[in-house]
């Protein structure tokens, strides 16, 4: 069996990326401090240990919430960028150094000047989440300069998953609709490229497989779906699919909010094969029939 890590394996895309390396034939070893202490990213042995064997390493493991690394930068620094930076030292002392996908994300880009955004779009992240990212994929970049098979994935706003954490933006519109409160919605003309979660772990499943195959030098890719959707779109699209009649509420935007943002996947089709399959629709239809946690 060819042995692939991933790190943050409990968290929303990690636990449904296993069963698809899986599904490759690929024997997925966990790691996430969520589900054991010793699981620790700054843990330099453990990190060796956890290396040790691994064909390849998805690495998922960081502060995944805009908000968060607001409030917590220091965690974001640690969780994103010198955890990061501990992975790529311990695959690169390998006598074998497993090939890496790194997992980063469309607030590199910050407020582009331009839409929509493809990868060579100028790297201005508008916020400390976006800034750790940045930093993280300058490292890896780095380290596919020096010969270590990797590829960043830039993923736009993932939805669909019913275990998503409340306080992101589809499931707190859903928890409010159901609820029949208001949906609050920071800047209704504000605008988002939604991918569905089983669209972002196959791009990542098929990266994974050709960096297996032996592919090298693959520069960054962006998992986006192409389509701009305004936050208030959204949200009447969520009243309507939870068949509510919940009021929309217009709030201020906070000033590490990108504006707008729509990707351009056609690397990811060109480089990975790959293409987005669940549209907005179905995948807000689908957490309709989801019932609520």
């Amino acid at each position: 069996m060819r042995r692939v890590l991933v790190t943050g394996s409990a968290g929303v895309i990690g636990r449904a990326v296993a069963p698809a390396l899986a599904a490759l034939g690929f024997e997925v070893a966990s790691f996430d401090r969520a589900t054991s202490t010793a699981d620790d990213l700054g843990d330099a042995a453990r990190v060796r240990a956890a290396v040790a064997g691994c064909r390849g390493v998805v690495h998922l493991a960081a502060c995944s919430r805009v908000e968060a690394a607001e409030r917590r930068p220091d965690d974001a620094d640690r969780d994103n960028v010198r955890a990061t930076a501990a992975l790529i030292a311990a695959i690169a002392a390998r006598p074998d150094p497993p090939w890496i996908v790194f997992a980063s994300s469309r607030e590199v880009h910050g407020d582009a000047r331009s839409l929509p955004v493809d990868e060579d779009t100028p790297i201005a992240p508008r916020n400390v989440y976006g800034r750790t990212k940045r930093d993280a994929e300058a490292m890896v970049e780095a380290a596919r300069a020096r010969g270590l098979a990797a590829c960043v994935l830039r993923l736009t706003n993932v939805f669909g998953a019913p275990c998503d954490h409340h306080d992101r933006l589809v499931p707190a519109f859903f928890a409010a609709a159901r609820a029949g409160a208001p949906l609050v919605v920071r800047g209704a003309a504000r605008s988002v490229d939604l991918v569905h979660l089983d669209d972002a772990v196959d791009g990542l499943a098929r990266a994974a497989a050709r960096l297996d195959a032996g592919a090298r030098g693959i520069a960054p890719v962006l998992i986006a779906s192409g389509v701009e959707t305004t936050l208030g779109a959204l949200a009447a699209l969520v009243i309507a699919a939870a068949r509510s009649t919940s009021a929309i509420v217009e709030d201020a935007a906070g000033s590490h909010e990108v504006a707008r943002f729509v990707g351009r996947p056609a690397r990811a089709a060109e480089v990975l094969g790959w293409r987005p399959r669940v549209g907005l629709g179905e995948g807000l239809s689908r957490l309709a029939r989801t019932p609520a946690r």
